[in-house]
């Protein structure tokens, strides 16, 4: 003989109801803070790197730069543009400029004396910020939002520019 349990409806409380409601409100607001948090990283490191980047990739003057000193962060040396123009004395990253003696092709920010490393390395070395900040966005991602394959592929995007970058300067 089978006994059959009668299946009745419990109605949950008005306070068990409401408390159910606001505990999905709050776990919807710290999704979509999160979320905020990653997008303020990224951008911020877009916004970083964009005004070296704009002129490693674009820049309107370029020529060559030959290192004759370095100091602590910064390297200097004469500026020799690739148009008409006359020769003049600018300052280059001491981390891209590879020492003394080395002859690099640069552009020139506009309105200044400082250089920047064109081609391949100076273009990724100028992204860096933003590597940086898609592997802090990783973290937030992978830790606030809980989507591990999507903060997975943001960290090795990151460590990829940074990496690249480092590669590329040193060899």
């Amino acid at each position: 003989m089978s006994s059959r349990v009668a299946q009745t409806k419990i109605k949950r409380s008005r306070v068990r109801r409401l408390g159910e409601s606001a505990f999905g409100m709050l776990l919807l607001a710290r999704a979509a803070l999160m979320a905020l948090i990653a997008l303020v990283l990224v951008v911020a490191g877009v916004w970083t790197s964009w005004d070296t980047a704009s002129v490693a990739m674009r820049g309107d003057e370029r020529g060559t730069v030959t290192v004759t000193t370095c100091g602590d962060e910064r390297c200097s040396g004469t500026f020799s543009p690739a148009g008409p123009g006359e020769a003049s004395k600018v300052t280059v990253s001491q981390f891209v400029s590879g020492g003394r003696g080395e002859t690099l092709e640069v552009a020139r920010k506009p309105g200044s004396d400082q250089v920047v490393r064109t081609g391949p390395a100076g273009v990724l070395y100028a992204w860096v910020p933003l590597g940086g900040a898609l592997l802090l966005a990783s973290l937030v991602i992978a830790g606030g939002l809980r989507m591990r394959k999507t903060a997975l592929a943001t960290g090795v995007c990151g460590a990829l520019v940074m990496g690249g970058a480092w590669a590329l300067l040193t060899f």
